[in-house]
């Protein structure tokens, strides 16, 4: 794990009282989160809205991991709402290109999410035109879903193949692989119930930060 390889806080909840909670408890041990939003179309999850995120005074920097049909639709929202980075599924749309494009006339960050069953060779065409690539280890849609460990070959394979491009996993990460994880080399780790199911979050979040860079 290099030194710039970072731990994220990954926030997802359907209740607003919750997001709230939680992103008050994350100010006090890092400055940047990630917000995962489900339509309950793309996957069968539904959470927060951007009318969620709006209406929070988020003294944080934040991304948003749309995992939802159309995304495109999202894009100027959640630019309003001051996402610094809108991370959308290559699997939720026929035009990953035109949503690409969107985003950066909207002058907002993009990522590009894949899914485990999506192969990278089918990512690598757009590798060079987004900001990040992240790699779900989960079937995506749930906290607590079970780590998929054969996606970190996929991270291998990409990293060979695009060794420049920011590369991050999500899903499943805990203190039990968080080591293994980071020694892929990625340069970002997005945690969710890891940290904030646990009943000290801000201190999971240290041992977790402390475990990756054994790693």
């Amino acid at each position: 794990m290099t030194e710039m390889t970072r731990v994220v806080p990954a926030i997802l909840t359907d209740d607003p009282k919750a997001l709230a909670t939680m992103v008050r408890q994350a100010e006090g041990f890092t400055d940047y989160v990630q917000f995962d939003m489900m339509d309950g179309q793309f996957v069968p999850s539904k959470s927060i809205t951007t009318e969620h995120l709006a209406g929070l005074r988020i003294k944080l920097k934040w991304e948003a991991h749309i995992m939802v049909l159309r995304p495109e639709s999202y894009l100027e929202g959640l630019k309003q709402a001051g996402a610094g980075k809108v991370v959308f599924h290559y699997e939720a749309t026929l035009s990953p290109r035109e949503v690409i494009s969107q985003a950066k006339s909207l002058d907002i960050g993009v990522g590009l999410a894949v899914n485990p069953e999506t192969p990278v060779a089918a990512v690598l065409p757009l590798a060079s035109e987004v900001d990040s690539i992240l790699f779900l280890t989960v079937n995506p849609g749930f906290y607590g879903s079970k780590f998929l460990p054969e996606v970190l070959d996929k991270v291998r394979q990409f990293r060979d193949a695009c060794p420049d491009i920011e590369t991050g996993v999500d899903g499943g990460i805990n203190e039990g692989n968080i080591i293994d994880i980071a020694r892929t080399g990625l340069d970002v780790i997005y945690v969710g119930s890891a940290i904030f199911l646990q009943p000290e979050p801000a201190e999971s979040f240290r041992r977790l930060l402390s475990l990756a860079r054994e790693g």
